[in-house]
């Protein structure tokens, strides 16, 4: 075998190498101060910063329903990120919704929630779409998780996964949402 070919074998093994590295939450706790990221089934996806409209939604949308919770002595917690969620006892699974919503105080404790969430909200950013819209939809789902919302304020909508009563329904910012997990409860998003 010549050197080019040997380079070329090298450089894929490498590449494959690379490829199959398996991300923990070890490696969260290595990031540098102010770096933020999510693993997902041993996948690392880095968070950007959030947009000035993203934080004006998150805590407008917390605000509402903890007020509702308070104003009902409800037990559930509303948690806004950055709030660490580990869906699975795997150490593979770490996410930092923009709202859980958690209402079994056993799930919780100094380092986050262990297991699914009641509710999930995501905000939507650009650069975070396809994650929001198909693979945190998906993990969600089949973690068990029994609400998500998905808020886009680029578009103007919200999208509302009801899991366990396999419904889905889209809203547009200035409708009242129905929050499924509450009775009686909705949300106005202006």
């Amino acid at each position: 075998m010549n050197a080019r070919n040997e380079a070329a074998k090298t450089s894929e093994l490498l590449k494959e190498t690379i490829k199959k590295k398996v991300y923990t939450t070890e490696d969260i706790d290595a990031l540098p101060e102010k770096k933020r990221a999510e693993i997902i089934d041993g996948e690392l996806y880095m968070m950007a910063a959030p947009s000035l409209t993203h934080q004006r939604l998150l805590f407008s949308v917390s605000r509402k329903i903890a007020d509702y919770i308070d104003r009902n002595n409800g037990n559930c917690e509303v948690l806004p990120a950055p709030f660490a969620v580990f869906l699975n006892d795997d150490h593979k699974n770490y996410l930092e919704p923009g709202i859980t919503i958690v209402c079994d105080p056993d799930k919780l404790d100094e380092k986050g929630c262990h297991g699914a969430p009641d509710w999930i909200i995501e905000i939507v950013s650009q650069g975070n779409k396809p994650m929001d819209y198909f693979t945190k939809l998906f993990k969600y789902r089949s973690a068990g998780v029994r609400e998500y919302w998905i808020v886009d304020p680029a578009k103007e909508r919200v999208m509302v996964y009801r899991f366990e009563a396999k419904l889905m329904e889209e809203y547009s910012f200035g409708e009242d949402i129905p929050a499924g997990i509450f009775e009686g409860f909705s949300i106005y998003i202006d």
